[in-house]
C-alpha cells in the first residue's frame, strides 16, 4: 500500500517596501528578509505577479525584477531579404517600385535592415551574430530561400520556371540577463510616454492560462491618468509601450485582480470599477463609480483579487466589498472589518496582507472561497538583517524574568483543578504550548493541553524569588540575562483578552530553562485584575478561576517604530507573487501560545503578546514603581464588587472612578480615538494613598492600555485641540520627551470633573492644601488658564536645583491673558480684552467656611481675525486667483495656515461668538478706506497705501467671541490695561503701600495708589505723563521703573519713592544696536529684555549711583516672555524646544548658574511646554537656608568704617 504523496508548495516571495525605500522579500521557504542586492535602488511601491515584481523608483522610472528560473528568457529577432529575378542579373535586390523592401518583416509593409536592430535595454544581450534560417527545404540546395510568383503569394522552398520573386528569414536571438535583479524598463517607444507613473498593479493573468507568464500592468501618473502596459509576453517581460486608458476623473490608485477585477480610488475618495475586461479586450470598455465604504471618511487605498475588493479609509478602516464576481464586478455592499491599516493587498489565492499603522506587517487569516472575509489578523515576523533578530517580540522566558514580567491573578473563568501532587501555589511555571494559529477576535476554540509526561514536579522551594528589573527599561530587564546558546525561540501568539478557554487539567511544571527574546508589555484589563483578586480574597481554587496577566507600567519612553533598531519600518506589501492559503504551514506566519504560572498566586495564566514589532508606545518600569505596584497589588486582599455607573464607587480601601474619554493616539498617524479610564485609589495601612490612572484602548481586536501614576504627574493642562474639550496630562519623562498624554471630554462638564479629581488626587499627593501660596509662581496658557507651581527652597539653590520638568503645576479658576505677583500674597491680571482683574483668594492662610464668597463671575472678550489675500493681474485686477506658490487666499497672519470665516471657530468650545465678521482698520502699518494693506509679494511688510510695485495686498476680518466662568478673581475697572508691574520684596518685608504700575490698552502710564495686603485692589489709579505710548513697564526693588514705548525706545523713572510714588522724569536709554525691544523685567538688582527678534538682552553696569546701567548684553535667543524675580532669578517663556521643532510654542524655562558673581546665568533648564504664554515669579522669594558661621575674631580687617545698612524693599538689610 503506497502512501499518499504530500503536496510540495512552491517556493514564492512576498516583497515589501520600508519608508527609506529598501526593497525586502520574504520566500515562503525562508524565514529571513532579504534586501534587494542593489544598494543604491530606492522604490517608493511594488506590485508582484507570478515569478515577477514590478516596482516604481523614487526617480518615477518603473523597475522589473523576474524571478531566475532554469528555462532562460530568450527572443528571437528576424527580418527578410527580398529579392526579384531580372533576366539580366537573374535574382536581385533591386526591386520594382511597387515591391517591399528589400530587408522587411514577413509582410513587407515595414522595412528592417539588419543594422536597425538594437537591444531594447541593458537587460538583454545578444547570443550571436544574424543567420539564415535554413529550415525551409534541403539547405545545401536551396541556401534558405523561399520561391513565389510575386509579392505577396505563398512561398515554397521549391524553384519554378514562373518563380520571379523570392525571400529568406535572417535570424538572431537575444537573451534576458537581468533575471534576479531590478532592471529598469526603457520609456522611450514610438508612441506617447506615459508621465511620472505614481501607482502601479499588476493583474490579468487568469484570463489567459493562470500560469502568470501573460499579466498585464497598469498604471497611474501623477496627474491622475491611467496607463495600459501593452506586449508583456514570456519571452517578453518588459512590455513593449504604454497606451492611455480614458476615466472620467483623476485616479489616484488602482489594483488589478489575477483575473477581470480592476478598481481605482480617485482623488475625491470615491471608487471606479472598470467592466468589460476581457482576453480579447484587456483594457475594458468603460468605468462604472462607487461611492466610499464611509459617508464621511474618503477612501484611502483599494486592493483587489479574483472575486474579492478591500479597501482601506482614511481613518485606517478597513472593508470588504461582498457580492463581487466577474459577473457583477462593482459588488453590492461593504461590510466593516476589525483592525487598523495603512494599506492592503490582495495576492494570491485572494490571501490578504496589510501594513498596519503601527508599520508592522500582517497577514488576514482564515481567508478561504467560503469565508473571503477570513477571521482575524496576525503579524508577518521573520528574521532580517545578518543578524538572528526577529521582527516580532516572541520568545521564552527566563527563570530570572518571570517574576518581574507577570502579575498574575485569578480572573473569572474556569480552569480545570490542579493536580495536588504537582502544583503549589508560588511554582512558576511557563511552557509553549503546541503550535496554533490564534487569530485575533476569531471564536472562541478549546487550547491545547500542555504536556506532561516526563517533567519532574516542582517543589515550593524551587521558585524563583520576586526579581526588580535594575534598569528602566522593561525590556531590557527581560534580555539582561538572555542565553544564546539555549533553546530554539517559542513563538508568542496575540490573543485577544476576551476569548477564555478551558483548559484541561494541567499540573503546574518546573521552569525550563530558555532563552528570551524582546517581550513588549501585554495586554492588562484593570476589571479583570480586580475580580482576580477578589475571586482570591474570596478563596476560589484554581479549578474555578481563569488566565489575566497583569504587569505595572511606567512612564513613556520614545515611541520607537518598527525598523528603527529592531527591523525595517514598513510602508507597501505585496502578496502577488507569495503563494499561500489557509492551510499553508509558513514558520512566519505560525504563532503559539505561551502558558505561565505565577508565584506571587500561583495562577495559571495564558501570555498575550503580539508576534511583530511594538503595537504600543514603548513603555518603562523603575523598580520604585514595580515594587510599590506589586505590594499594592498584594495587600488587595477584600473582595471588590462589580463597579457600577455611578461616577464614585467606594470599596473598603479603594475607590474608582470610570469613564469614557478619547485619546490623542501616541504613535503615528496619531488621531482621537474613543477609549476607557478610570482612576483607581487605594489606601495603605499607613493612611498613604496611591493613585493610578489607567486608559484602556484597543488595538487590532485586542484590549490594551496604559497608566499614568499620580504621584508622578506634573501639570493638568486644558489644550486647544480641534475644537474638543481636551486636557494634556504632563509628567516629568513626558515632559522631557514633549509628548503629553492629551484626552478629550464629549461636554465641558466631564473636562471639569475629569480635571477636578485628577488635580485633586494629585494635590493630595503631594501635601498641597488651600489656595497658592505667597511665594507661589504664577503662569499662563496661550488658552488663557492659570496655573500655579508651589517653589521650594531647592528650586533656586545653587547647588542640586530641583528640574523644571520635575515642577508641578496645578490650575487656578480664571481666565486671564498675562498675570503678576509678588511676594506679599498680591496677585493682578489683565484678560484678553483688557480688563485688569485682582485676586480675592487668601493666599497663603487656610481656608475658611467664607472663601465660597470669593468666587466671582468673570468674563473675557477676544477677537479672533482672519486674512483675506489677493494678487493682481493685468486682466482683472486683484483677485483671488493666486499663483501655486501663494499662501491660501484666506488664511491666518501667517499664511501658512488656510483659514476662512466659515471654518474658523472661537479657540475653544468654551467661547461664543458675541459679534458678526468685520474688517478691521486698526491693523499695525494702516489700512486704505476699504480696510487693503499693500506689498510687492508674500510675505513682505504690508503698509496702507498702493504703489506701482505692489502686487499682493490682504486685509484683516475679525470676530469678537466671549467667555464667562467663575473664578477667584475681583475686577478692577474702570481702564482697560495692556501690562502690569508689581514691585517684588523679600518675604520678610513690611509695606504699607505696594508700588503698582500699569499700562492702558492706549499706553498711557498708570500708577495704582492704596494697594496693600488688605486692600489688595487699591483706590485709585494716577495718571504719570509721558511724550509717547509705552508697551512694556516693570519696577523692580528700590523703586527701579523701567519702561519701553512702542518705537522700542527704553526710559528709566527717576526719583521713584514711597514719598512720590510717580517719580519725577523719564530718562532715556539707547536700545541694544540694530534691535526694537518689545519686553523687559526688572529683579532686585538686574534687567532683562527682549526684543522682536526674541532675543534676550541684559542690562550691564547697574549701581546704586548709577541705575541706568551702561550697556546692554546678549544673552540668548528662543525667547519671548523674561520674568526677574526678587531673588534677581530668571524665568522665561521659550518660543521652542531644541531638538523638538513640531512642539507649539511656548515653553516654561529656568536659567541656571546665576549668582552674585554670574548674574548673566550659565544655562537653560526646559520645563513643560506647549502653549505658555506668561509666567511670573516676582513672588518666589524662598531661599535655601544658610549655615550660620561665627564672626572672626579680633578687630576687623578693613581699615573702611563699616557702612550703615541699606533700605531695600521697606526693610532695613546690611548689604
Amino acid at each position: 500500500m503506497t502512501e499518499p504523496r504530500m503536496a510540495i508548495m512552491p517556493i514564492t516571495l512576498l516583497w515589501a517596501v520600508d519608508v527609506y525605500g529598501r526593497v525586502y522579500s520574504l520566500s515562503t521557504a525562508g524565514q529571513r528578509w532579504e534586501r534587494a542586492d542593489d544598494m543604491l535602488l530606492e522604490l517608493k511601491r511594488v506590485t508582484a505577479g507570478k515569478g515577477r515584481c514590478w516596482g516604481i523608483g523614487c526617480d518615477h522610472h518603473v523597475y522589473l525584477n523576474m524571478m531566475p528560473s532554469e528555462t532562460p528568457i530568450r527572443y528571437r529577432e528576424e527580418t527578410y531579404e527580398n529579392q526579384r529575378w531580372n533576366p539580366v542579373d537573374s535574382f536581385t535586390d533591386t526591386l520594382l517600385p511597387t515591391d517591399r523592401w528589400p530587408w522587411s518583416d514577413v509582410t513587407g509593409m515595414n522595412p528592417q535592415p539588419l543594422h536597425s536592430f538594437e537591444l531594447p535595454s541593458r537587460s538583454w544581450e545578444w547570443e550571436g551574430d544574424w543567420y539564415v534560417d535554413q529550415s525551409c527545404g534541403d539547405p545545401s540546395q536551396t541556401g534558405g530561400w523561399e520561391y513565389a510568383v510575386d509579392f505577396p503569394a505563398n512561398f515554397s522552398p521549391d524553384k519554378k520556371w514562373n518563380s520571379c520573386v523570392r525571400r529568406r528569414r535572417w535570424i538572431r536571438y537575444r537573451r534576458y540577463i537581468a533575471q534576479g535583479t531590478w532592471a529598469k524598463i526603457p520609456l522611450d517607444s514610438p508612441k506617447k510616454p506615459p508621465l511620472p507613473l505614481c501607482d502601479i498593479s499588476c493583474g490579468g493573468w487568469e484570463m489567459s492560462d493562470q500560469s502568470g507568464r501573460y499579466p498585464y500592468l497598469w498604471g497611474v501618473s501623477q496627474q491622475g491618468q491611467v496607463w495600459f502596459r501593452e506586449g508583456i509576453h514570456p519571452r517578453v517581460p518588459e512590455g513593449s509601450s504604454w497606451e492611455e486608458v480614458e476615466v472620467p476623473k483623476e485616479v489616484a490608485q488602482l489594483s488589478a485582480g489575477p483575473g477581470d477585477l480592476l478598481w481605482a480610488l480617485v482623488w475625491d475618495g470615491n471608487l471606479l470599477v472598470r467592466t468589460g475586461l476581457s482576453l480579447d479586450s484587456p483594457t475594458g470598455t468603460s468605468w462604472v463609480e462607487v461611492e466610499s465604504p464611509g459617508k464621511e471618511v474618503e477612501a484611502l487605498h483599494v486592493a483587489v483579487g479574483v472575486s474579492v475588493v478591500w479597501v482601506v479609509t482614511k481613518d485606517y478602516k478597513v472593508w470588504f466589498r461582498r457580492g463581487v464576481n466577474s459577473h457583477n464586478p462593482c459588488g453590492s455592499g461593504w461590510i466593516s472589518i476589525g483592525g487598523e491599516m495603512m494599506m492592503v493587498d490582495v495576492g494570491l489565492n485572494d490571501q490578504v496582507w496589510a501594513v498596519g499603522e503601527d508599520r508592522g506587517l500582517y497577514f488576514r487569516m482564515g481567508v478561504t472561497p467560503s469565508e473571503p472575509s477570513g477571521s482575524g489578523w496576525i503579524p508577518v515576523s521573520a528574521q532580517w538583517g545578518n543578524s538572528k533578530e526577529v521582527i516580532r517580540p516572541s520568545g521564552q522566558l527566563t527563570e530570572a524574568s518571570q517574576g518581574s514580567v507577570l502579575s498574575c491573578t485569578d480572573s473569572d473563568s474556569e480552569l480545570g483543578p490542579p493536580d495536588p501532587q504537582n502544583s503549589t501555589d508560588d511554582t512558576p511555571v511557563l511552557e509553549a504550548a503546541a503550535p496554533s494559529v490564534v487569530p485575533l477576535g476569531a471564536a472562541d476554540a478549546p487550547a491545547p493541553p500542555l504536556k506532561t509526561e516526563d517533567t519532574p514536579s516542582a517543589s515550593q522551594h524551587d521558585a524563583p524569588k520576586p526579581f526588580i528589573p535594575a534598569s528602566d527599561s522593561f525590556i531590557n530587564s527581560l534580555v539582561s540575562d538572555r542565553d544564546k546558546t539555549s533553546t530554539p525561540q517559542t513563538s508568542i501568539a496575540e490573543v485577544p483578552q476576551e476569548e477564555v478557554e478551558e483548559l484541561s487539567p494541567v499540573p503546574i511544571l518546573p521552569t525550563p530553562e530558555v532563552v528570551t527574546q524582546d517581550v513588549p508589555w501585554m495586554n492588562v484589563d484593570l476589571e479583570g485584575a480586580e475580580a482576580a483578586r477578589s475571586a482570591q480574597a474570596a478563596g476560589l481554587s484554581l479549578g474555578h478561576s481563569s488566565a489575566a496577566a497583569t504587569y505595572a507600567l511606567g512612564t513613556l519612553e520614545t515611541s520607537q517604530g518598527v525598523g528603527e533598531e529592531d527591523g525595517p519600518v514598513w510602508t507597501w506589501i505585496s502578496g502577488g507573487g507569495c503563494d499561500v492559503d489557509a492551510s499553508s504551514q509558513i514558520s512566519w506566519l505560525s504563532p503559539t501560545e505561551i502558558y505561565c504560572a505565577c508565584h506571587l498566586c500561583g495562577c495559571l495564566s495564558r501570555l498575550s503578546v503580539p508576534l511583530s514589532g511594538p503595537l504600543t508606545s514603548s513603555l518603562s518600569l523603575t523598580p520604585v514603581q514595580s515594587a510599590a505596584w506589586s505590594e499594592q497589588q498584594q495587600q488587595q486582599q477584600e473582595h471588590r464588587e462589580e463597579i457600577s455607573k455611578k461616577p464614585l464607587e467606594r470599596s473598603n480601601s479603594v475607590w474608582v472612578r470610570k469613564g469614557g474619554l478619547r485619546w490623542w493616539r501616541d504613535w503615528k498617524p496619531q488621531r482621537w480615538v474613543d477609549v476607557g479610564v478610570a482612576l483607581e485609589q487605594s489606601t495603605k495601612s499607613d493612611g498613604r494613598k496611591d493613585s493610578i490612572f489607567f486608559v484602556y484602548y484597543t488595538q487590532y481586536d485586542e484590549k490594551k492600555h496604559l497608566h499614568v501614576f499620580i504621584n508622578e504627574v506634573t501639570a493638568l493642562v486644558p489644550v486647544l485641540r480641534d475644537c474638543h474639550y481636551a486636557f494634556a496630562v504632563y509628567t516629568a519623562q513626558r515632559t522631557k520627551q514633549r509628548w503629553p498624554l492629551v484626552l478629550a471630554a464629549h461636554s465641558e462638564k466631564d473636562m471639569n470633573d475629569w480635571l477636578g479629581l485628577l488635580s485633586d488626587c494629585c494635590c493630595e499627593c503631594r501635601g498641597i492644601t488651600g489656595p497658592p501660596s505667597r511665594q507661589a509662581l504664577w503662569s499662563t496658557t496661550s488658552k488663557g488658564d492659570i496655573m500655579v507651581h508651589e517653589p521650594s527652597f531647592s528650586l533656586e539653590a545653587a547647588a542640586h536645583t530641583l528640574s523644571c520638568d520635575l515642577m508641578f503645576w496645578r490650575q487656578v479658576p480664571g481666565h486671564l491673558r498675562c498675570v503678576e505677583s509678588n511676594s506679599l500674597g498680591l496677585v493682578w491680571g489683565i484678560g484678553w480684552d483688557g480688563t485688569a482683574w485682582v485676586y480675592s483668594g487668601r493666599n497663603g492662610q487656610q481656608p475658611t467656611p467664607g472663601d465660597a464668597a470669593q468666587m466671582h463671575q468673570q468674563t473675557d472678550v477676544r477677537s479672533v481675525n482672519v486674512y483675506e489675500n489677493q494678487r493682481w493681474n493685468p486682466m482683472t485686477g486683484y483677485t483671488d486667483k493666486g499663483l501655486p506658490t501663494d499662501r491660501p487666499m484666506w488664511s491666518d497672519e501667517s499664511g501658512l495656515k488656510e483659514c476662512t470665516k466659515g471654518n474658523t471657530h472661537p479657540p475653544s468650545p468654551q467661547w461664543s461668538w458675541v459679534s458678526e465678521w468685520a474688517v478691521d482698520y486698526s491693523v499695525p502699518g494702516g489700512t486704505d478706506k476699504e480696510g487693503w494693506q499693500y506689498a510687492a509679494d508674500f510675505p513682505v511688510t504690508f503698509h496702507g497705501h498702493k504703489t506701482m510695485k505692489d502686487f499682493v495686498r490682504r486685509r484683516r476680518w475679525t470676530r469678537k467671541c466671549k467667555l464667562t466662568l467663575r473664578g477667584p478673581w475681583q475686577q478692577v475697572p474702570p481702564i482697560p490695561l495692556s501690562d502690569i508691574s508689581l514691585m517684588p520684596c523679600l518675604a520678610q518685608s513690611r509695606m504699607e503701600q505696594v508700588p503698582v504700575w500699569a499700562l492702558s490698552d492706549k499706553g498711557d502710564v498708570l500708577c495704582r495708589l492704596g494697594v496693600s495686603p488688605q486692600n489688595p485692589a487699591g483706590s485709585s489709579w494716577l495718571h504719570v505723563g509721558t511724550d509717547q505710548p509705552f508697551k512694556s513697564i516693570s519696577i523692580g526693588g528700590a523703586n527701579q521703573v523701567w519702561a519701553i514705548a512702542k518705537d522700542g525706545a527704553v526710559f528709566y523713572r527717576g526719583s521713584v519713592s514711597p514719598q512720590n510714588p510717580a517719580g519725577e522724569c523719564w530718562y532715556h536709554i539707547p536700545s541694544p544696536p540694530r534691535q526694537t525691544l518689545r519686553q523687559l523685567s526688572v529683579g532686585r538688582t538686574s534687567v532683562f529684555a527682549v526684543d522682536e527678534n526674541s532675543n534676550l538682552w541684559y542690562r550691564q553696569g547697574l549701581t546704586p549711583s548709577y541705575p541706568q546701567g551702561s550697556a546692554w548684553e546678549l544673552i540668548s535667543n528662543n525667547v519671548t516672555k523674561v520674568s526677574v524675580g526678587p531673588l534677581d532669578q530668571v524665568w522665561i517663556i521659550a518660543d521652542g524646544v531644541p531638538g523638538f521643532p513640531a512642539e507649539t510654542p511656548g515653553a516654561v524655562c529656568h536659567r541656571l548658574g546665576l549668582g552674585p558673581m554670574q548674574p548673566k546665568g550659565q544655562s537653560w533648564d526646559y520645563g513643560v511646554g506647549g502653549g505658555w504664554e506668561h509666567i511670573s515669579v516676582r513672588g518666589n522669594s524662598a531661599e535655601a537656608p544658610r549655615a550660620p558661621h561665627s564672626a572672626p575674631a579680633g578687630p576687623p580687617r578693613s581699615p573702611l568704617p563699616p557702612r550703615p545698612p541699606t533700605q531695600v524693599n521697606g526693610n532695613a538689610v546690611g548689604v
